[in-house]
C-alpha cells in the first residue's frame, strides 16, 4: 500500500489528515493488544468530514497507515511535544494507557526504521513538495491540520475536551492575524465550545511547517469526536451531528484563506 492518498487543489491551501489512516503492517497487527485491535486512538471519518475542503479546492493529503504503525504527527527524533502525557513516534501506550502491544510483540528497531523511511518519510517530503508548488503559485501557503479525538480521556485531560481545540503552537506557526480570525469565528457562534492553544497546540506538522516570517502558516484543529461520530466501538458517523459540524469548520477554513 502507498503511504497516502493525496488530491492536488487549486487553493494555496494543504489539508493534511495523518491520523485517519487503518491500515497495518502484518508485524503490527499480529503484536497488537486486545485493546488495540479495534485502533481505537484513529481520527475516525476525518477525510469524510472534510469533503467540503476538497470540494472549495483545497489540496488533501491523507496518511493510510495508522498511527500504531508510526505517528505521522511525531518529530522523527521522538522528542516529546508535550510535558504532559502522551505517545510517541511508535506508540507503546493507548491514549489511555492500555498496552499497544502484547508483551515481546512490538515491532523491532530495524522495522522500525523501515516504517520511518517508507511510510513517515514521504508523507513529509509531500507536504514539503506541495506547499513549495503552492507558495511558488500564489506567493504563500496555508497548512490546516486536521485531527480528531475522544471527548474524554482522563490520562490525557481533565473532564470533557472543548468542541473545537485550534493550536497554533502558542502564536508561533501562523499570523496573529490568522490567530484573530479563527477566534473570531469561533466567538461568533455559540454552538461548541472552543479553545486556542489549550491542551492542544499542534503536534510536528502544525510546529514544523508553520514559518509565518517566510509566510507559510499552519494551524491544528482537534475536534472532540461526540461532535459527529460515536465515541464508543464501532465508532460509526452520525450523519446528522456531521451535518451540523461541517458548516462550522467551513467558517474556520474560510477564515484562513482569508488570511
Amino acid at each position: 500500500m502507498t503511504p497516502y492518498h493525496f488530491t492536488q487543489g487549486t487553493l494555496p491551501l494543504l489539508i493534511s489528515i495523518p491520523h485517519a489512516g487503518t491500515a497495518l503492517t502484518p508485524e503490527v497487527e499480529t503484536g497488537l493488544s486486545e485493546a488495540a485491535k479495534g485502533l481505537p486512538d484513529t481520527d475516525w471519518h476525518i477525510p469524510r468530514l472534510y469533503e467540503f475542503a476538497h470540494e472549495m479546492g483545497a489540496s488533501v493529503l491523507t496518511g493510510h497507515y495508522s498511527r500504531f504503525v508510526i505517528d505521522l504527527n511525531r518529530p522523527p527524533d521522538d522528542e516529546a511535544l508535550y510535558s504532559t502525557a502522551t505517545t510517541g513516534l511508535f506508540p507503546e501506550t493507548l491514549f489511555d494507557g492500555t498496552p499497544t502491544f502484547r508483551a515481546g510483540m512490538a515491532p523491532d528497531a530495524a522495522l522500525r526504521q523501515h516504517y520511518l523511511e517508507t511510510i513517515w518519510q514521504p508523507y513529509h517530503l509531500k507536504i514539503v513538495q506541495e506547499l513549495g508548488r503552492i507558495k511558488q503559485q500564489f506567493g504563500y501557503v496555508l497548512l490546516f491540520d486536521a485531527h480528531s479525538i475522544a471527548s474524554v480521556i482522563p490520562r490525557l485531560f481533565d473532564g470533557r475536551l472543548p468542541d473545537l481545540n485550534l493550536g497554533t503552537n502558542g502564536g508561533a506557526s501562523c499570523s496573529d492575524k490568522i490567530t484573530r480570525a479563527l477566534s473570531e469565528a469561533c466567538a461568533a457562534q455559540h454552538d461548541y465550545s472552543w479553545v486556542m492553544n489549550g491542551r492542544f497546540k499542534g503536534g510536528y506538522i502544525t510546529r514544523a511547517y508553520g514559518r509565518p516570517a517566510e509566510d507559510q502558516h499552519a494551524v491544528q484543529l482537534e475536534l472532540a469526536q461526540c461532535n459527529y461520530m460515536d465515541e464508543a466501538p464501532p465508532f460509526h458517523w452520525r450523519q446528522e451531528k456531521a451535518a451540523q459540524l461541517q458548516p462550522m469548520l467551513k467558517k474556520l477554513v474560510t477564515a484562513l484563506l482569508a488570511r
